[in-house]
């Protein structure tokens, strides 16, 4: 009723892909394999012949991110702390919030048209797994959580549970990557309501940090985090070598 909805996208069992149409020419919604692994979309591999409902074995929850993004706007009691990173600056060297950091500061400087518009969001994404289970089982069990994080408002606010949303439920050990087509929506500037100016504007926002640990870190990277190239930064241009008689 409050408009914040979910969708429910299936994935193939092995996290290789998701099953899902969207505007910039992924058609995959129709298909009953994985186009990598060839596994079956459903139990019942005759779902298309048959008119029996088909059950998929695996899908994710998508929680959208725009609306709630567009509900910041909506209220008094944040819409006028949106421009708070922007009216509070601090002067080079006094560090209290991310606004005032380097990578911050360059990122204004690369796309000043995303710079002049105050009310324009940075995102934070982070992502990790847990088990739901309190109790130990034979079998493993894991679900991946996805968490945006707008920036914009002050230190007390943007890391306060209200204001951490849930994006991605992902379950099971098995990690097929999360919609971005929310995010470049965004990129692109979405209309929204601002209703401390009683006007409408175009909203932008960019991914500008992901934190996470190491497993997470390769899962959002597609690079592997194990071995000799476990290294995102290097790469191929790594320094590391094997101990001789350590086997490490």
């Amino acid at each position: 009723m409050l408009g914040l909805k979910a969708k429910r996208i299936d994935c193939c069992v092995k996290g290789c892909m998701l099953f899902y149409d969207n505007e910039y020419g992924k058609n995959d919604g129709r298909l009953l394999q994985c186009k990598f692994c060839h596994h079956a979309r459903y139990h019942d591999p005759k779902v298309g012949t048959s008119k029996r409902k088909p059950i998929p074995l695996k899908r994710m929850f998508y929680f959208l991110i725009i609306p709630r993004l567009q509900r910041l706007f909506a209220s008094m009691q944040t819409a006028g702390q949106m421009t708070w990173h922007y009216d509070n600056r601090r002067p080079s060297g006094v560090l209290r919030h991310p606004s005032d950091g380097e990578a911050w500061k360059h990122f204004d400087q690369l796309h000043p048209e995303f710079f002049a518009e105050p009310r324009n969001i940075q995102l934070g994404l982070g992502s990790d797994e847990f088990n739901p289970y309190i109790q130990a089982s034979a079998k493993p069990y894991s679900c991946w959580l996805v968490i945006v994080t707008p920036y914009n408002l002050p230190p007390e606010m943007c890391m306060s549970k209200p204001y951490m949303f849930l994006s991605c439920l992902i379950p099971d050990p098995h990690k097929p990557k999360a919609c971005i087509d929310d995010l470049k929506k965004l990129w692109s500037g979405v209309q929204t309501y601002d209703i401390s100016r009683k006007q409408n504007f175009m909203i932008r926002a960019s991914l500008m940090w992901t934190i996470n640990d190491f497993p997470a870190y390769g899962m959002l990277s597609g690079w592997g985090t194990q071995g000799k190239l476990d290294f995102l930064y290097c790469m191929e241009h790594t320094k590391a070598f094997r101990l001789e008689h350590g086997k490490k």
